[in-house]
């Protein structure tokens, strides 16, 4: 039977093996050693690993990403968690104009890899000042890197290439995907011996002729979910393109599907104004314009504060029902 796991023990694994490659991985963050993680993401490993590689630090988001910005510099490769994504605008200056800046102002002397990592997403209640999905924001500054996985299996070996990239790598994950599980084999049952996937690279969850549905993040299991819909109650084939990094970002084949299926839709639980959806479906469209059958659609969140009313923020991210809804008026 294939090994099952959860969303967070795929990222746990993936901490605990760079931690034993490379004496100079350090998890920094609230809670993530004797507590374990406020989600459990770093269970255990302050147990194993003790006090000099697994670091809690006060609560001050521009105090611990600036250290582990300085780390860097000097060689150390620390992984920090925000509690929210929502709180790296304590750290902004740092973030920007220090992590994302340094190898070009140094003329590239300077590296700076860090992975800033956490839950980014909607839909657990939390309020409006917990639930930011600001990927679209970080990935609109060069010399930084964005990945949203949507899986346990992408977000392991996602992880993985994050902490060896000699960049700043911003690691998007998901609450509401931590305790899912997924197929994820273990290192034995693979060629390379571990579970490693390129930044940059996309991935097609489903193939399909009819269709693109295009996503990162949760949203790609929205779209998977609107796929079977379609094809069971509309004999539509969607295919689902899971682009997994914002940047940098695989255009071709991204471009690749929509080429063959002349219509595309970008799912997305970010706000629409200036979101990640709009910079691909300009990309499709003035690059392939021949292609396309109908326009390129954006599906995103209702573009308003995370709404409290669990009811309610439960209709304002992406639903199934939404994306065939705007699927079938194309088709």
């Amino acid at each position: 039977m294939p090994r099952r796991l959860s969303y967070r023990h795929a990222l746990r694994e993936a901490f605990d093996e760079e931690l034993a490659r490379d004496p100079m991985v350090v998890l920094m963050g609230e809670e993530v050693a004797q507590y374990n993680g406020a989600y459990k993401v770093t269970e255990g490993l302050w147990d194993k690993w003790g006090d000099d590689r697994i670091v809690d630090t006060p609560i001050s988001e521009a105090g611990f990403i600036g250290m582990g910005i300085g780390a860097s510099m000097l060689g150390v490769r620390p992984v920090m968690e925000l509690m929210f994504w929502s709180f790296y605008t304590v750290a902004w200056d740092q973030i920007v104009n220090n992590a994302a800046m340094v190898r070009y102002m140094s003329g590239g002397k300077i590296n700076c890899p860090i992975v800033i990592r956490g839950p980014a997403n909607g839909g657990t209640g939390v309020g409006a000042t917990h639930s930011h999905t600001p990927e679209n924001i970080l990935a609109n500054f060069p010399g930084m890197k964005c990945v949203c996985p949507s899986n346990a299996y992408d977000a392991k070996g996602l992880m993985k290439a994050a902490i060896r990239d000699n960049d700043p790598v911003m690691f998007m994950e998901s609450t509401k995907l931590y305790g899912e599980e997924w197929d994820v084999p273990s290192n034995d049952e693979l060629p390379d011996g571990e579970l490693f996937i390129p930044l940059g690279v996309a991935d097609v969850k489903r193939e399909g002729s009819d269709i693109t549905l295009i996503a990162h993040g949760r949203a790609v299991i929205t779209c998977l979910k609107a796929a079977e819909i379609l094809e069971a109650e509309h004999g539509i084939s969607a295919e689902v393109v899971d682009i997994r990094t914002i940047r940098p970002l695989d255009e071709e084949t991204i471009l690749e599907s929509v080429a063959k299926t002349h219509r595309a839709i970008y799912v997305e639980e970010n706000k629409p104004f200036c979101g990640v959806g709009a910079q691909i479906a300009y990309m499709i469209q003035s690059t392939i314009f021949d292609e396309l059958d109908a326009p390129v659609l954006r599906i995103n969140s209702l573009d308003a504060p995370a709404i409290y009313s669990p009811p309610l923020e439960a209709i304002q991210l992406p639903t199934p029902e939404v994306v065939v809804e705007k699927a079938l008026s194309i088709c």
